[in-house]
């Protein structure tokens, strides 16, 4: 089985490597990293790149899709959201963590449906028709969403209990040790303390451009 993994500028590291970490120690599992064309894509930090083998260009199929977010500002990249058009009719499941499913929103495989999204870009997802959910994951149809970054470990074992069953999903948990126990428990707005909350939100008003700045499917 192909699995694609969608590089961009700017995307969030932890989005790509903690899938990446799950799924490439299930059996059967071909990794392919895919950009707008082959070489490095340099991730939010601008200190950790990743090279893509194929452009998008040279990849027309996939069995497993995954699609990073970013904390950038800034539409997803219409040549990118029109890959993912052309290729999820060969998909047996998309995935998506954190903003990364602005991008399957844009290309329109969200819609009418609930999809998760890291908290601070949760009023973009209306502008694609889509409707935000604060659960950690969300299955609409053969596409799962995810809230941000360390959330797309969880989704990643998700999506192996899916392909290949929970005994490989709770192998693969094993193998890694993923039994976490954070030392503050302020991983969401909801549970963060007020202060908290507050420099969270301060940060991505930085970075996030307004909901009304999103198009539909098909606008440009």
């Amino acid at each position: 089985m192909k699995v694609a993994y969608l590089l961009y500028p700017g995307f969030t590291a932890l989005d790509v490597v903690g899938a990446f970490q799950v799924l490439a120690a299930a059996p059967g599992l071909e990794s392919v990293f895919v950009s707008h064309e082959a070489g490095p894509v340099v991730d939010s930090t601008g200190l950790f790149p990743v090279r893509a083998r194929q452009g998008v260009h040279d990849v027309q199929d996939a069995d497993l899709l995954v699609v990073p977010g970013s904390d950038r500002s800034g539409a997803p990249d219409d040549l990118l959201v029109d890959w993912l058009r052309l290729v999820h009719p060969s998909t047996s499941w998309a995935m998506a963590a954190g903003t990364g499913s602005l991008y399957l929103a844009a290309a329109g495989l969200l819609a009418g449906a609930e999809a998760a999204t890291h908290w601070s870009a949760a009023g973009n997802l209306a502008g694609y028709g889509v409707t935000y959910s604060d659960r950690r994951l969300v299955r609409a149809g053969n596409v799962l969403t995810s809230a941000g970054a360390s959330a797309g470990i969880d989704l990643a074992l998700a999506l192996l209990d899916l392909s290949h069953g929970p005994a490989v999903a709770q192998t693969v948990q094993l193998i890694l040790e993923y039994d976490p126990e954070p030392p503050y428990d302020a991983g969401s707005p909801a549970k963060a303390p007020a202060d908290i909350d507050e420099e969270g939100r301060a940060y991505y008003a930085d970075v996030r451009p307004p909901s009304a700045d999103r198009q539909r499917p098909g606008a440009r």
